[in-house]
């Protein structure tokens, strides 16, 4: 089944299609790359004959049964059927206990099965190729007007994108960035999340990297543009309207690009020639003759006509015109050439949230929810659907302001595509109050006239807050997905003229979804307080329409990683996250970053049906996951060897990007990831270094020492005793019966 819009393959039949799926789940490949076998076929080509197979499964069968015991504590039953038992069968079940408690069920299944996800190519134990790549060609690809010489390529200006462009030019690496909106700092500024999530822990410990405390800095002296009507005088900084309950820093957005471009032009003093540009969009890349090494990197800049020109604040309408090569009466258009200079190698950064060179180049990849079969996580669902990222949100801005029912009568005027009632059906502030004290407004109050305690105050005249809310305006149906996987790509026509890889039907959608979003809302409380929807020169946003330019996407692609911690595609599991969990692994000999936060799922579903696959019993609260270290192995792809990911996109399960999507876990891995490109390139020793070859040729003390000079050193987390153990269960339990914070 492809994962197309609902217009194609109604529901009924897309759940006949899931129920027979469900039942092989353990034989399918999601998110393949073009060309790929199935798993099932991949498992008949497998070394293991049906001998070793029948011994694997009455392995497995063993190991669940072992599993059980540790899961429940191994009580007296267990000790029972231990007692008189002959001693080579203690030693067995010794071992089979302590490689569950440090590993985990799912590390066994992935080293000892064929991976679920689909490659295109194969490698040896080392990482060597045995073939070559193929790579898809652009067609047409209109003649460079520039082209711009580069130590290392930063696709998307995200916040991990800002982050990694400033950290490999602080290395000394000539370095280019590329960002399709007009505001650098995604998040930050042009998806409207501009409130910052943090861990709790990590804040009382003051254990965030030194580069993530600076960049924070630079935010809140940020000076603040307002319109006239909030009465806040000339010559305000961020830090003097912050006052917000979601975490300690809220900010208008163009505060968020603001500081991001001053962020880059400072660190550019460290690599003269560095140069980024935003309004630009991807299009494609040229390899060399395996297909491994990116040499080209290719995109088109719009300049707008019109010295005025404003975003529509529609993405869904806007999205062709800004990936199309061609000008238009809108934009003229420049083709950009990106390259190293002669006699050098090119780093490349994908710094998207979607990971977009990774969805274009067949870079094997995971999409949507992942299964207890592929993952062997405890709160995996019970089958794989790629449809299933996690919701993605458009935001919007709301101020105390009397517009004499303006705003209220323009967004009346609304018609979806879905019934209305249909979407008011979501709609639900979850026993928050609207204006006072811990209330909705305060929630993420980007300006306070009167900066007070956000949980105990009511918002004045001129306060503006950003929505972003569970029930709101998170778009969660999945009638179309959002994120077209590898056979959406191959029959769109993108692998030749890329588009940007999304669903502008999803767009579309979730775009009305917020605007009724903020109907239902003025519809409900402006009798309260006056309550306007700003649009225009009045949003923050700086949209025509007061959507945010782009929502704000917590899931894209998410990369399968290479061989590593005992998995033939390695990525972050629950088990690496959760205190109460045994399985944990021990990333330090490679961490790059320490990042917390809970595990935050903001779900899917699909329209008239609850039966989705989402991992709906893994969200827990920060106290029961760990401060958790990403290591290096986590950015590197397969089958390229001079890319790393520098966002939302590492190899991490479904699960596991809950937690390492916020905003601080964005930042320090594209750090760390600009630091990485910057070093490599920059050493004339390492020059025939790859990503991949750092750990194996036990050059991480160099990198960390690296990453230290540049202020990204984090402490080595300290574990909860066995004797605190307990005590931390409670708290956790605790926790879930108290109001908790709505999610980011």
């Amino acid at each position: 089944m492809k994962h197309q819009a609902s217009a194609r393959v109604p529901n009924r039949q897309r759940n006949q299609v899931k129920q027979r799926r469900k039942q092989r789940s353990a034989q399918r490949v999601y998110a393949t790359n073009a060309g790929t076998k199935s798993s099932h076929a991949a498992r008949s080509r497998s070394p293991l004959g049906s001998r070793s197979t029948r011994r694997l499964q009455f392995l497995q069968s063993g190991m669940k049964q072992l599993h059980r015991l540790l899961q429940f504590g191994i009580p007296a039953l267990a000790r029972k059927r231990l007692i008189g038992q002959p001693l080579w069968f203690l030693s067995i079940a010794a071992i089979a206990l302590s490689f569950i408690a440090g590993q985990g069920l799912g590390t066994l299944l992935a080293s000892t099965q064929r991976s679920t996800v689909g490659t295109t190519n194969a490698f040896s134990p080392g990482g060597g190729v045995q073939a070559a790549i193929a790579r898809p060609e652009l067609s047409p690809l209109p003649a460079a007007q520039e082209t711009w010489n580069c130590d290392v390529v930063v696709i998307g200006g995200s916040l991990g994108g800002v982050a990694a462009a400033s950290h490999a030019m602080q290395s000394g690496a000539v370095t280019c960035l590329i960002e399709l909106t007009p505001w650098l700092g995604g998040q930050i500024s042009s998806q409207g999340v501009s409130a910052l999530d943090e861990s709790q822990e990590m804040r009382s410990e003051a254990s965030f990297s030194q580069s993530w405390t600076n960049f924070k800095q630079l935010i809140a002296q940020q000076p603040v543009q307002l319109p006239a009507w909030t009465e806040i005088p000339s010559g305000k900084q961020v830090h003097d309207i912050n006052s917000c309950w979601v975490g300690m820093l809220c900010f208008p957005p163009h505060a968020g690009a603001a500081a991001s471009e001053q962020l880059l032009k400072a660190s550019a003093v460290k690599a003269p020639g560095s140069r980024w540009s935003h309004s630009t969009a991807f299009k494609g890349a040229e390899f060399d003759t395996s297909g491994r090494m990116i040499t080209t990197v290719y995109a088109v800049r719009r300049s707008p006509r019109d010295p005025n020109y404003m975003p529509k604040g529609r993405l869904s309408a806007e999205l062709p015109t800004w990936y199309a090569w061609e000008s238009s009466d809108e934009f003229e258009k420049t083709p950009l050439k990106i390259q190293a200079p002669p006699g050098k190698r090119l780093m490349v950064i994908d710094a998207t949230d979607t990971n977009e060179l990774i969805g274009w180049a067949r870079v094997p990849y995971r999409l949507g929810s992942d299964s207890l079969a592929t993952t062997g996580e405890r709160n995996a669902s019970k089958w794989d659907n790629a449809d299933c990222t996690q919701a993605f949100t458009y935001p919007f801005a709301l101020a105390i302001r009397d517009d004499q029912g303006a705003s209220l009568k323009t967004l009346e005027t609304l018609e979806s595509v879905y019934p209305k009632e249909e979407h008011r059906s979501d709609f639900d502030l979850q026993g928050f109050p609207m204006f006072t004290g811990r209330s909705v407004f305060n929630y993420r109050r980007i300006v306070s006239t009167v900066p007070d305690d956000p949980y105990l105050s009511t918002p004045q005249p001129g306060d503006i807050t950003a929505i972003n809310w569970n029930r709101g305006n998170d778009w969660k149906f999945m009638d179309p997905p959002l994120i077209l996987n590898t056979e959406d790509l191959d029959q769109s026509g993108q692998r030749q003229n890329w588009m940007g890889g999304l669903a502008l039907e999803a767009l579309q959608h979730a775009e009305f979804h917020a605007l009724l979003f903020a109907h239902w809302l003025l519809e409900h409380h402006t009798k309260e307080l006056p309550l306007a929807y700003l649009t225009s020169s009045d949003s923050p946003m700086h949209t025509l329409s007061g959507l945010s330019m782009t929502p704000y996407i917590r899931e894209g692609r998410r990369i399968a990683g290479q061989r590593a911690y005992n998995q033939r595609e390695f990525a972050v599991r629950e088990a690496d996250l959760r205190r109460d969990m045994p399985g944990t692994r021990d990333f330090s000999p490679s961490a790059i970053a320490r990042i917390h936060y809970s595990i935050d799922i903001h779900g899917c579903r699909y329209r008239k049906t609850d039966k989705d696959g989402e991992a709906s019993s893994a969200s827990v609260m920060e106290d029961v996951v760990r401060p958790t270290l990403i290591p290096l192995e986590a950015l590197i792809p397969q089958g390229i060897d001079n890319l790393l990911v520098g966002g939302k996109g590492i190899a991490v399960t479904h699960i596991a990007n809950g937690m390492t999507r916020i905003h601080q876990s964005e930042w320090s891995i594209g750090a760390a990831a600009g630091a990485t490109a910057g070093w490599l390139v920059t050493q004339p020793q390492l020059a025939a270094v790859r990503p991949i070859d750092i750990v194996a040729k036990t050059l991480m003390p160099h990198l960390r020492q690296h990453l230290n000079q540049q202020g990204l050193g984090f402490h080595l987390p300290t574990e909860k005793t066995s004797s605190n153990f307990l005590k931390h269960l409670v708290g956790a339990m605790q926790s879930h019966l108290t109001p908790t914070t709505p999610g980011h």
